[in-house]
């Protein structure tokens, strides 16, 4: 790092992550003078080349294969190496663009401080973009603190062994891809989680089928449980929960802790910023994306919000459009967001369950169908995985579609066609009647769309 105490840059970026560093680059093509901070030479490019989208979804699709757990971390392992190495080229090619590695910390509203080790650099900026992620929450449940066999996502996907037994505690989307996964490598999983079903976002339906889907993997579940702490025993840690009004436990290897994330803004400083922050202790934003210092804009997941990749993108378009464009761009122009969750098969939603529709007074009809009675869906039998639905709401008024959960072969795709038809007034009736190749996952429209029920 260098020693000089003072470095001024139009831009400051504080974070490797696909919003900030899509920004610095194209700040840096222009010519800009851009520092981009990053506190580990291990997170060049962000969380989801390096513990997040990439190793989780290269280690699901090798466990898929039939890879063996220990191929599969190497293979994953020699992956998210390239991809940081090519992330951190990717900037430090451009001329005007310095990447510092070092945490950083606010000393006033336009100067951070870089501190590695021994050193600090002062350095500051006419712009500021804070993009530091989130992290996972770890709970306060005795024996959790200090034991060497509670992990977080970040951790697991790094172990070299594979446990022989794994505890998830939480249903949501991370505690059901790790399940999911780490079953198909052949631990024994179990799954707690305080709610009565898993994934309380989706669907009746649609939860029990993915339920259902990971049973079949072998994963046991354990609902509305509320985990009271953790022991070593002989032959392990024994899980102790109380469900039903009755103690119970389970001895397991490990314990993943999937219990939702965080805005990680530990040690930035930020009051020293005059920065607002949320409740949630999120970077308070306004609609373009600028915190209560006008030149200083967060985002990706510290600002809260939907916290996906593809999100983090299209604020790197809202600030860009700030900085160099017409300024008119705002988190307002987003609709029908979509995301998948990589169970096997994957489980893709976008737009309104059938509950809320319903509760906001649409006029619904329902197309609904099982991936193994849908007749014109070859694919799904030509790769011998029929399990799951399909599943989409409709304003029976307009045709339009509210929404779709889609479980199943391919869904991570289809998903992105159906969100395109939502956002142009593509009705039910035009996708249903669409002309789709074939053998393909696409054509079970024709046949899905072509029954509803009210």
């Amino acid at each position: 790092m260098s020693t000089v105490d003072s470095t001024h840059f139009d831009l400051v970026v504080i974070g490797f992550g696909r919003g900030g560093k899509t920004v610095a680059a194209a700040m840096g093509r222009r010519g800009r003078r851009v520092a981009v901070i990053e506190r580990s030479a291990q997170m060049y490019g962000g969380t989801c080349p390096n513990v997040g989208c990439v190793p989780t979804k290269s280690l699901i699709h090798q466990a898929e294969t039939g890879a063996g757990h220990g191929e599969a971390v190497g293979k994953t392992r020699a992956l998210t190496t390239k991809l940081r190495g090519i992330n951190f080229s990717t900037l430090d090619s451009i001329d005007s663009v310095t990447v510092l590695t070092g945490q950083a910390a606010f000393v006033d509203p336009k100067t951070v401080e870089v501190s590695a080790g021994d050193e600090r650099l002062t350095v500051t900026g006419d712009t500021i973009i804070i993009n530091t992620g989130a992290e996972p929450v770890v709970p306060a449940i005795p024996g959790f603190a200090g034991s060497t066999r509670v992990h977080t996502s970040t951790d697991l996907i790094g172990r070299d062994n594979l446990p022989r037994r794994l505890a998830v505690l939480g249903g949501g989307h991370v505690g059901i891809e790790f399940a999911s996964m780490f079953a198909q490598f052949g631990s024994e999983v179990t799954v707690l989680d305080r709610a009565p079903r898993i994934l309380g976002r989706e669907d009746d339906s649609v939860a029990a089928a993915a339920e259902q889907v990971l049973a079949d993997t072998g994963v046991r579940f354990v609902l509305g449980a509320e985990v009271t702490g953790l022991s070593e025993v002989a032959d392990g840690a024994e899980l102790a929960y109380r469900q039903g009004g009755e103690d119970a436990s389970v001895v397991v290897d490990a314990v993943l802790v999937a219990a939702g994330r965080k805005p990680a803004t530990d040690g930035l400083r930020l009051d020293l910023a005059d920065v607002a922050t949320t409740a949630g202790g999120a970077v308070e934003v306004d609609d373009r994306l600028r915190t209560s210092q006008p030149h200083i804009f967060a985002v990706g997941d510290v600002k809260g919000g939907p916290q996906f990749t593809y999100v983090s993108l299209d604020d790197s378009r809202i600030v860009a459009d700030q900085l160099t464009g017409s300024g008119t761009r705002s988190t307002a122009d987003r609709e029908h967001i979509p995301y998948a969750l990589f169970l096997t098969p994957p489980l893709a939603r976008v737009g309104l369950i059938e509950r809320e529709a319903r509760e906001q007074g649409f006029a619904v009809k329902v197309a609904e169908k099982a991936v193994a009675d849908i007749v014109a869906m070859p694919k799904a039998k030509i790769l011998g995985e029929t399990r799951g639905l399909m599943k989409f709401v409709i304003d029976a008024k307009t045709d339009r579609i509210l929404g779709a959960a889609l479980l199943s072969v391919d869904a991570q795709e289809l998903i992105n066609l159906v969100t395109l038809a939502m956002r142009h007034g593509i009705t039910a009736t035009d996708l249903r009647d669409g002309i789709y190749t074939h053998p393909s996952s696409t054509e079970a429209f024709n046949e899905v769309l072509s029954a509803t029920r009210s």
